[in-house]
């Protein structure tokens, strides 16, 4: 991986999304937050925080009997397959998009946007951003 090229994979979803105030890049499997871009300052807890959260959103205990729960009500083979692939969190004054990678499932994008700006296109805008973040790593 090179840390060098993720920074500016970040750096450029930042400028693209819109009212895009933070993003970074989570492996779910280590705990880690492998990078991270912010336009505003954020509280030092909740960045320290953010992988932890993260995979317990996408990998906690609770999710993983879901995804088993469905993909036995379904006959299908208890694999690693992931349905959750996908989190929207509206808060008090952002968007928070999180975002399962397709090539590497145990990273996931994190997008903050100002809760100003239209769902609808942070949502697109965010997806766009993947692939970029993926083939740096």
């Amino acid at each position: 991986m090179s840390a060098n090229s993720l920074d500016q994979a970040l750096a450029h979803a930042v400028g693209t999304i819109p009212e895009c105030v933070a993003a970074g890049y989570v492996d779910i499997a280590s705990g880690m937050l492998l990078s991270m871009k912010t336009v505003d300052s954020h509280p030092g807890e909740v960045i320290d925080l953010l992988a932890a959260a993260t995979a317990d959103l996408f990998a906690g205990p609770n999710i993983v009997t879901i995804e088993n729960l469905f993909k036995k009500a379904r006959g299908v083979a208890l694999d690693n397959h992931h349905y959750f692939q996908e989190i929207i969190v509206n808060s008090d004054n952002l968007i928070h998009i999180f975002l399962r990678g397709k090539l590497h499932t145990d990273y996931i994008a994190v997008f903050v946007c100002r809760k100003t700006a239209n769902l609808g296109m942070v949502l697109t805008k965010s997806r766009a951003a993947l692939p970029s973040l993926e083939s740096a790593v």
